[in-house]
């Protein structure tokens, strides 16, 4: 976990959603690449840092090639996994996978793995980021995909103080919207509780504790939760 040691604790981690294992299948079919043990579509010129679409039409077309497995015996996504979700090549336990946890998931994470989330606190990608293909793998110039708010240079502090009104108009046109500012916050008091033992400035960890007790009672009884936990990580 160098990148994670790199980043530092107040910092936190945003990734794109990965396309759909359906999606995927139908992809691989079209000769636009093949499944990844990590079970996403790996291309030759852009590893899998891309995002798939599809149109369905009526008409007749020539039919595709596959392409054919080119992973070997290369197991890095397996390895990089924090959570151990990739139990095996091309099996996925989504229960486990921080994607999910963040993202999808609408309920209380589970206590064992939340140590294990670091500070990613909207998906994860640690099985792309490991992966070789992904040196092929170009930055998009689509205005779409630019930072916007500064939040390259955002702290998980700053982004916990946010309101419900601040964090829906900032993340308006993002993807991160859908997952709802309860979801927001539970997330981020997980990374923060996760930096708490990370820390030992004792100013710093008076920051920290002091933003986790302000939110208290503000959201949701599910966020409180995870609030209290993250208390209980201070040294």
């Amino acid at each position: 976990d160098k990148m994670q040691d790199a980043i530092g604790p107040f910092s936190y981690r945003v990734f794109a959603d990965s396309a759909p294992v359906m999606e995927v299948a139908f992809a691989g079919k079209a000769g636009m690449g093949w499944q990844g043990k990590n079970n996403l579509l790996l291309c030759r010129d852009g590893g899998s840092f891309f995002f798939l679409g599809e149109m369905l039409v009526d008409l007749p077309l020539p039919v595709d090639s596959g392409e054919d497995d080119h992973c070997g015996n290369c197991t890095r996504c397996m390895q990089a996994c924090p959570t151990g979700a990739l139990v095996a090549p091309y099996r996925l336990d989504a229960r486990r996978c921080v994607s999910y946890l963040t993202i999808e998931f609408k309920g209380s994470i589970p206590v064992t793995l939340r140590p294990l989330m670091g500070n990613r606190i909207y998906g994860c990608d640690d099985c792309q980021l490991c992966c070789p293909w992904n040196r092929f793998a170009k930055v998009s110039d689509v205005p779409d995909f630019a930072v916007r708010h500064d939040m390259d240079r955002a702290t998980l502090l700053e982004l916990f103080g946010w309101t419900e009104t601040e964090f829906l108009q900032k993340m308006q046109g993002s993807p991160v919207r859908r997952i709802g500012y309860v979801c927001w916050c539970r997330n981020i008091a997980v990374a923060l509780g996760n930096a708490l033992r990370e820390v030992s400035d004792a100013t710093e960890i008076s920051r920290i504790v002091a933003a986790l007790r302000d939110k208290r009672q503000t959201v949701s009884d599910m966020v409180d939760e995870h609030i209290d936990w993250a208390l209980a990580q201070k040294p």
